[in-house]
């Protein structure tokens, strides 16, 4: 089995990254070292971890409920499917092509992430208390998400029919006069780092919701930085996914030519003709907490931009406490009628 984890120089326990400090903490000696002096002393006492282009062993279980494939560092013996909260034990050890070019590290923490959950359930007074429970909250996971990104050069042109609206006032009587136009902009344009989920088990509206990740924190892959954290492979091809960033690239050229349009109170596209050229694609893993709260047979997901600290997720109404604070409130208001009443009689 190739070695997944880094060991600390000073006592040689497992390193673990710290997102805070961007760098490589040791929970025992506390000492910290940096990426490139864990490198260096690998180097020098030739421990260095294998370097593998198309095959590694990790630990990995499949989902007996929902079919989840997860990978997880090599120490973990037992966890929790983090998509349906099934409990797995895990047996097997699997070989697979997980090789990523690069990865964003996390720069927030498991606290980071249950302070910032906590917040969105502050003042909501009826809040099912799955929401508030300590054991479900300590489950917040912190987990690389599989993604591609892709480069494009694109060029082409669009028509809109734009209206000017003028109006004026003569005497009595108002007037409106409509004037209208085909617009036409063409241009030129370079598409960098457009994401795609690579996993079909993780929403995508979520994914997009956390969005946009800063690209410029993009690290060359090196497995120590999934220590301490889970991670999953990607089960969408990077030609799968072509068919959602070649939409969305084109979406992006049409509105950065759409904005130049000014100068008129109506603007409706009504053609284009836009050709992408596939300048280059890559394969990483983005950075997230994860918590899945089970609600009445319901799955309720909050995620976390583990870079950049934007949580998404909506706590539903727990009806019972609605119904039960909507008679209150209304025996409350008949006795204080009711006093009042008393009192001018």
């Amino acid at each position: 089995m190739n070695v997944l984890d880094h060991k600390c120089p000073n006592c040689t326990a497992v390193l673990k990254y710290n997102p805070h400090g961007s760098n490589f903490k040791c929970e025992y000696c506390r000492s910290e070292f940096t990426i490139d002096e864990i490198k260096n002393y690998e180097e020098k006492h030739n421990k260095v971890i294998e370097d593998v282009e198309e095959y590694i062993d990790v630990d990995t279980y499949i989902c007996n409920n929902c079919g989840a494939e997860i990978i997880v560092d090599a120490n973990t013996s037992a966890t929790s499917c983090i998509y349906c909260k099934n409990t797995a034990i895990l047996k097997n050890k699997f070989q697979g092509n997980f090789k990523p070019k690069y990865l964003i590290p996390f720069k927030t923490t498991k606290e980071d992430a249950i302070t910032a959950f906590k917040k969105i359930g502050k003042g909501k007074i009826f809040m099912p208390k799955e929401f508030s429970n300590k054991n479900n909250i300590n489950e917040m996971s912190g987990i690389y998400i599989p993604f591609w990104l892709y480069d494009y050069g694109a060029s082409g042109e669009i028509k809109a029919d734009c209206k000017r609206i003028t109006s004026w006032t003569r005497g009595n009587y108002r007037y409106t006069k409509t004037d209208t136009y085909l617009a036409t902009r063409a241009g030129e344009m370079n598409l960098s780092n457009v994401p795609v989920d690579g996993s079909k088990r993780f929403p995508n509206d979520i994914m997009n919701s956390i969005e946009p990740f800063e690209y410029n924190d993009l690290k060359d892959f090196n497995y120590a930085y999934l220590s301490g954290f889970l991670s999953e492979k990607y089960d969408v091809t990077k030609e799968e996914a072509e068919e959602d960033a070649i939409k969305r690239s084109k979406n992006s050229f049409i509105e950065s030519l759409q904005k130049d349009i000014i100068g008129y109170n109506t603007v409706v596209k009504v053609g284009d003709d836009i050709t992408l050229t596939n300048i280059d694609s890559k394969y990483v893993l983005l950075p997230v907490w994860m918590l899945n709260i089970k609600y009445k047979e319901k799955i309720y997901t909050f995620a976390m931009n583990g870079q950049t600290g934007k949580l998404v997720g909506d706590i539903p109404i727990d009806k019972k406490k609605a119904v039960i604070f909507g008679i209150l409130i209304f025996i409350g208001l008949f006795i204080l009628i009711s006093l009042l009443f008393m009192v001018r009689k």
